[in-house]
């Protein structure tokens, strides 16, 4: 199934009561024999019943920025009712992918093993990423089960979350010119690497058991161009997989992430559906 929807400027208000957040910060996901510690905030909504759960991921271009970058989206989230865990990640060029995609798929085990604690509803679990962070959760959403190199050891269908929202998601790697973030990211050049970047693309990855997905991105974005997240739309639909596409018009990368014209409203109203 395809839909489309589109934005200008004027944000959308939710039609209900907020709920009240509390937030625990600097929680450790990470296994203690990895790498590096890595942490987690949680956001968590005020009330008795189990939520859904939000696994979510920033952008940066696989090699900065922070988690805090999703603060403002985490609380609306949260505010909406989902309990969100709100992750960093190792970066580039130190370390290579798939370092970024264990390190998703390990906190998705760790929001499974702690579903009870945070109030989470096992059967009602997303995830959520912008940019970098889309091209991640949409790579563990759809190689998780699948048996494949990218799926183990520290994936499984476990990781595989109910439906994914993707912002500006680079969605196929061999798009791209040879820049410097893909360079650090994958070590080499494209030509040397054309099947290491295919692999790491979510697009390779579309199987008949996909989660839902919802995309949005900025129409005149540079930095990811528009039809990283048209192409990818269209593909799962073409495989008979339920899809959205949300148009930020006339807004770039950054942009269509800091103003989103109503697209994270509609990803929150959008994951409300999921059963």
């Amino acid at each position: 199934m395809l839909l489309t929807a589109c934005a200008s400027n004027a944000d959308t208000d939710n039609d209900h009561a907020p709920f009240k957040v509390t937030v625990t910060e600097q929680q450790q996901y990470s296994p203690a024999d990895w790498p590096q510690s890595l942490y987690a905030d949680i956001y968590r909504p005020h009330t008795t019943q189990a939520r859904p759960g939000v696994l979510m991921v920033h952008g940066g271009g696989w090699e900065g920025r922070s988690r805090q970058d999703m603060h403002s989206i985490a609380s609306q989230l949260a505010e909406d009712g989902f309990v969100v865990v709100n992750i960093d990640h190792r970066f580039a060029p130190r370390h290579r992918f798939p370092a970024q995609l264990h390190d998703v798929q390990r906190a998705m085990h760790w929001l499974r093993a702690n579903e009870t604690e945070f109030g989470i509803d096992p059967e009602r679990v997303y995830a959520f990423g912008f940019s970098s962070g889309a091209h991640l959760v949409s790579m563990m959403a759809l190689v998780a089960g699948q048996g494949g190199e990218l799926d183990s050891p520290h994936g499984g269908i476990e990781t595989r979350p109910g439906a994914v929202v993707a912002g500006g998601v680079p969605s196929d790697l061999t798009k791209f010119n040879d820049g410097r973030r893909l360079l650090q990211l994958m070590g080499d050049k494209q030509s040397r690497m054309a099947e290491e970047y295919r692999q790491a693309s979510p697009v390779t990855h579309i199987h008949s058991e996909a989660p839902p997905f919802f995309f949005f991105h900025g129409t005149v974005d540079r930095l990811v161009p528009f039809d990283h997240s048209e192409d990818f739309h269209l593909a799962l639909g073409n495989a008979g997989l339920e899809s959205e596409l949300y148009r930020v018009r006339f807004r770039g990368h950054l942009l269509s992430f800091l103003f989103s014209g109503g697209a994270t409203e509609a990803a929150s109203e959008f994951l409300q559906r999921q059963p």
